[in-house]
């Protein structure tokens, strides 16, 4: 049990950008894509989520830490890692990059 906590075994790791509606969403996703922001930049400046102070770092987590969109998202084994993704919940609309996956 320590070694899963340590090394995260059966968790993901994701950060995110949260904002208010997905065409800011899918705005700042191409902005990223094209290289004219960093993802760590663009969560620092534009998200609302208070992780943004870490670039949208949201650590490891395990399946159901999360609400049920992002959950999903992240634990989906058809998600790449890096990849983004835009998920809507009950917070807003995320763009999400899967860093780590379980």
């Amino acid at each position: 049990m320590f070694f899963d906590q340590i090394f995260g075994l059966g968790k993901a790791k994701a950060s995110h950008i949260l904002l208010s509606d997905r065409g800011r969403a899918n705005f700042i996703k191409t902005q990223i894509e094209r290289g004219d922001i960093t993802f760590t930049a663009a969560a620092k400046e534009f998200s609302t989520c208070p992780s943004a102070s870490k670039g949208g770092d949201l650590g490891l987590f395990g399946p159901g830490q999360m609400v049920a969109e992002f959950n999903d998202y992240c634990f989906d084994p058809n998600t790449q890692l890096n990849e983004l993704g835009i998920v809507r919940t009950q917070f807003g609309t995320h763009i999400i990059k899967l860093t780590k996956k379980p």
